[in-house]
């Protein structure tokens, strides 16, 4: 086994049995709903932004499969101390990473491509195609809490 795909392994299992800022964020300025309705997968995402447009905080809640409780976990790590800027960058760069979308990766690179840290074990979310929307409905949800949406998100 290789050692990406070790790291994987338990990156996904620590994250999903030990969630990193799982639970209610009192006084949150951004909050969404995601669903995923093929495998089930539910989560709210509150996000604390500041005057200057820098994130706090990220919290989530919901129920869902390991990988998708790990990418939530693994995202709130990521953002906090980043600008909205920023944030929606490494979203782009994360979905182009997940979907092995061309153009994403061709846009992340032209913009800047930045070393993804521990969010790049998700990478191996790739060799199984149905659990990429369970990856990305966290940051799905992220992205409408930032825009305000009422409507949940959705990976489909």
């Amino acid at each position: 086994m290789s050692d990406l795909r070790e790291l994987y392994q338990e990156m996904i299992l620590d994250h999903s049995r030990n969630p990193r800022n799982r639970g209610v964020l009192e006084h949150a300025t951004h909050r969404a709903e995601g669903r995923n309705p093929v495998c089930g997968d539910q989560v709210t995402v509150w996000v604390d932004v500041d005057d200057q447009g820098v994130i706090r905080k990220v919290t989530f809640d919901g129920k869902g499969c390991a990988i998708s409780t790990a990418s939530a976990s693994l995202m709130t790590e990521a953002l906090v101390g980043r600008t909205i800027e920023e944030a929606r960058h490494l979203f782009d760069e994360v979905h182009g990473m997940l979907t092995g979308d061309p153009a994403g990766e061709q846009e992340a690179a032209a913009s800047g491509r930045e070393d993804l840290g521990k969010l790049e074990v998700l990478s191996g979310v790739k060799e199984f195609p149905m659990r990429v929307k369970c990856a990305s409905l966290p940051w799905h949800t992220f992205l409408a809490a930032l825009e305000g949406r009422d409507d949940p998100a959705r990976t489909e």
